[in-house]
C-alpha cells in the first residue's frame, strides 16, 4: 500500500506539485502520505519559521517552547519530503508488558470463594483467601478474575451501570486545543487561563493557593484559601472573571475536585469552556506550573507565607502588582503582561466583593 503511495508521489504527482510554493506543497504531500493532525501542526511550525519569524517567534505564536520546536525540527529534511513521517508521535507503550501473574489454581480458588460469597469485595475476598489458602494474594488479581467470568450479583444492573458511564459526557482535553487549526490565529493574550492549586504544609496545617495564568499573556492572579473545595473554586473564578472584566472565554485545569461540582456550575453561568489536563500529565498545563514555581521561589520562599489568608494575601497582592506591571518577562520579549495584553488593570486580590 505504501509503495503504491510512493509510485504516486513519484511518478504522477511530482511534477504537478512541483509548480506550486514550496511550503503548500509540503502540506500536499503531507496528504497524501496522510499523516496525523498532530504531525501536521509540527508542519505548520516549520513553515512558519520558514517564512521569516525566528525560533522564539514561531514558539511564542503556538504555545510551544523553543526545546520542543527545534527537536521537531531537526527531524524534518526539505529535500526529503517523506521524512514528515518522522513528524508523527512516537509509540510510548512499554515494549514488554507486564502480564497477569494468575495461575489456573488461583482462578479457581477465586471462583469458588465469588460464588460462596457473592455480595463480598475484592478486599474482603482476598483476607478470606489468604486465611483459607495461607497465602498472600492482591485485591487487583480477585478484581480481575471477577470482571473476566462476570462474577457479579446483579449482572443486568452491573452491565446497565458500564453502558451508563460510557454514554457519560467525556471531559475535553487541553490537547484538542492545540490541534484546532482554526484557532491559531487567535493565541494570543485571553485566549485561554489556565488554572492550579499549589498545596503549603505548614506546622500541621495545610494552606491552598489558587493560581491562574493567562497562558499567552502572562497576566496572573492567585489566592490562598484554607480548604481545596468547589466553593473555594467557585469564588476564585468569580474574582478572576471580575478582575480582567469578564475576559475569560475559556480556562484549561487538571483533574482536581476543586474544579468540579460548584466550580463547573459557575463556568456554565459564565459562559466559560472547560479544558483539563490529561491524567497524570503536568505537561499539559506547563504554563501554571512554572508560575507556580516562580511564585514559591520568588514570593514564599522570601519570608512572605503567613497562614492567616487575610494577611497573606494582602501581601500576595503587591506582589502580584509588581509580577503583573513590573517584571520584565522573557517570552514577552521583557515586556511586562500588563505592557503585552492591554488588559485592564486589576484591582485587589483582596477584595471582600
Amino acid at each position: 500500500m505504501l509503495n503504491d503511495k510512493i509510485k504516486q508521489i513519484g511518478y504522477y504527482l511530482v511534477p504537478q506539485i512541483k509548480l506550486l510554493d514550496k511550503h503548500e506543497r509540503w502540506r500536499r504531500v503531507a496528504k497524501i502520505l496522510k499523516i496525523t493532525k498532530q504531525a501536521q501542526l509540527r508542519l505548520e511550525w516549520i513553515i512558519h519559521y520558514y517564512e521569516g519569524s525566528s525560533a522564539t517567534d514561531t514558539a511564542r505564536h503556538f504555545g510551544i517552547t523553543r526545546k520542543t520546536f527545534y527537536k521537531w525540527f531537526r527531524e524534518f529534511d526539505e529535500d526529503n519530503l517523506y521524512s514528515l513521517r518522522k513528524l508523527e508521535d512516537r509509540p510510548r507503550a512499554p515494549k514488554r508488558t507486564r502480564q497477569r501473574e494468575i495461575t489456573p489454581t488461583q482462578e479457581q480458588r477465586i471462583v469458588a470463594l465469588r460464588k460462596r460469597y457473592i455480595r463480598y469485595g475484592k478486599n474482603k475476598l482476598a483476607k478470606i483467601y489468604e486465611r483459607e489458602y495461607g497465602e498472600k494474594i492482591s485485591s487487583w488479581k480477585i478484581q480481575k478474575v471477577i470482571e473476566k467470568r462476570k462474577l457479579y450479583f446483579n449482572p443486568i444492573k452491573t452491565a446497565k451501570i458500564q453502558r451508563k458511564r460510557q454514554r457519560s459526557q467525556k471531559k475535553k482535553r487541553i490537547t484538542e486545543l492545540e490541534l484546532n487549526k482554526l484557532a491559531w490565529h487567535q493565541k494570543q493574550a485571553g485566549y485561554i487561563v489556565c488554572l492550579d492549586t499549589i498545596v503549603i504544609h505548614w506546622n500541621g496545617l495545610k494552606r491552598y493557593i489558587f493560581t491562574a495564568i493567562d497562558k499567552y499573556g502572562k497576566m496572573a492572579f492567585a489566592r490562598m484559601y484554607q480548604t481545596k473545595s468547589s466553593k473555594n473554586g467557585e469564588d476564585f473564578l468569580y474574582r478572576l472573571h471580575y478582575l480582567l472584566d469578564g475576559q475569560v472565554p475559556r480556562v484549561g485545569h487538571d483533574n482536581g475536585t476543586e474544579f468540579e461540582k460548584y466550580f463547573k456550575i459557575a463556568c456554565l453561568r459564565l459562559g466559560i469552556e472547560q479544558y483539563y489536563s490529561r491524567v497524570r500529565t503536568p505537561k499539559d498545563n506547563p504554563n501554571c506550573e512554572r508560575f507556580n514555581q516562580t511564585l514559591e521561589k520568588e514570593f514564599i520562599e522570601l519570608g512572605n507565607f503567613n497562614p492567616d489568608p487575610n494577611i497573606f494575601n494582602q501581601r500576595l497582592t503587591e506582589w502580584l502588582i509588581e509580577y503583573n506591571f513590573r517584571r520584565p518577562h522573557e517570552t514577552l520579549g521583557y515586556k511586562t503582561p500588563m505592557e503585552f495584553s492591554k488588559v485592564l488593570p486589576m484591582y485587589s486580590s483582596c477584595t471582600n466583593a
